[in-house]
């Protein structure tokens, strides 16, 4: 049995179109839940509009269109027989949504030729098309499909046209350049492959990503560390050198100022700046981690925007 909302009174949280605000949230996301169907459903009922259904769940008019058509329409619809068939929808395995919705991948690859970051390409579909929920996609489901699903998908697409975002056509790591491990010792047992699964999920806030950018003429340079939970950003000059043991002294320094609980690991590159690795370890008992293949992601679209 679908259960009515009562007619909005003062003082009860009602809307101004005829609803009590008693759904709290509809699912996840921008996804109907149990509540949302029950509250189209009631909707329905009283012969509500569409749009008006939409504004009291915050959601776009499309969302509630596609869902009372995808339950029968407006006389048929079953809200647990439908929040059922959307379950079971969800259970199966699906297309990835840039391999399925040519639309949206031709505006995302139009977004990375023209050097946006996923963020913000992510960003902008959501405000240049507020009501096409198809043409929506997070920055995590784009970077998936750079760097991860079919060895990176969509950046094979973009072929010779991809770029990083510092203009290079492929990113060189300083690593490539640095020689045989031999004479690397300070990488033994800290490759990113021993890295733990909770700095890899961003589940835990405290795991810091770090890079050396080098300004004009390698005359200037600074530390950048990316929190890679919480995006929060530490910003270090190097007003003498650039050599291992300033740079330690000065990472030292960023990462002292922080509380406990916001120091638990740092990522790096594989570059001689942290050939003082040992000592860096010792003064603030912080994990590093070396990546194989130059800075993190998440270091690297930051930087590229600081130097944008």
């Amino acid at each position: 049995m679908v259960g009515t909302t009562r007619p909005a009174g003062r003082g009860r949280g009602g809307s101004g179109d005829g609803f009590e605000v008693m759904v709290r949230g509809t699912g996840h996301g921008r996804r109907l839940g149990a509540q949302g169907r029950g509250a189209i459903a009631a909707g329905l009922a009283r012969g509500d509009s569409l749009a008006s259904i939409a504004r009291f769940l915050g959601v776009a008019v499309s969302t509630v269109s596609r869902e009372v058509a995808a339950g029968g329409g407006r006389q048929a619809y079953d809200p647990q027989a439908r929040h059922a068939q959307a379950r079971a929808a969800r259970a199966r395995p699906k297309a990835r949504v840039l391999d399925s919705n040519d639309q949206l991948r031709a505006l995302v690859v139009q977004g990375l030729r023209q050097r946006w970051s996923p963020q913000q390409i992510s960003r902008r579909l959501a405000a240049d098309h507020p009501e096409r929920d198809d043409l929506r996609v997070s920055h995590e489901t784009i970077y998936q499909s750079l760097y991860v699903q079919g060895r990176g998908t969509l950046r094979a697409e973009l072929g010779r046209h991809y770029r990083l975002r510092t203009g290079r056509s492929r990113r060189v790591p300083r690593s490539a350049l640095a020689g045989p491990l031999a004479s690397r010792p300070w990488l033994a047992d800290a490759r990113i492959s021993t890295r733990p699964a909770q700095v890899a999920d961003r589940a835990v806030p405290g795991h810091w990503e770090g890079d050396l950018v080098m300004g004009a003429g390698n005359r200037t340079a600074m530390i950048t560390l990316v929190e890679r939970t919480t995006r929060l950003v530490l910003i270090a000059p190097l007003l003498t050198d650039h050599t291992a043991t300033t740079v330690a002294t000065v990472l030292e320094t960023m990462i002292k100022g922080l509380p406990r609980s916001m120091a638990r690991s740092l990522t790096w590159d594989q570059g001689g700046e942290m050939a003082q690795v040992a000592r860096f370890r010792t003064a603030t008992n912080l994990e590093v981690y070396f990546g194989v293949s130059g800075v993190s992601r998440t270091g690297e679209i930051f930087v590229s925007l600081l130097i944008r």
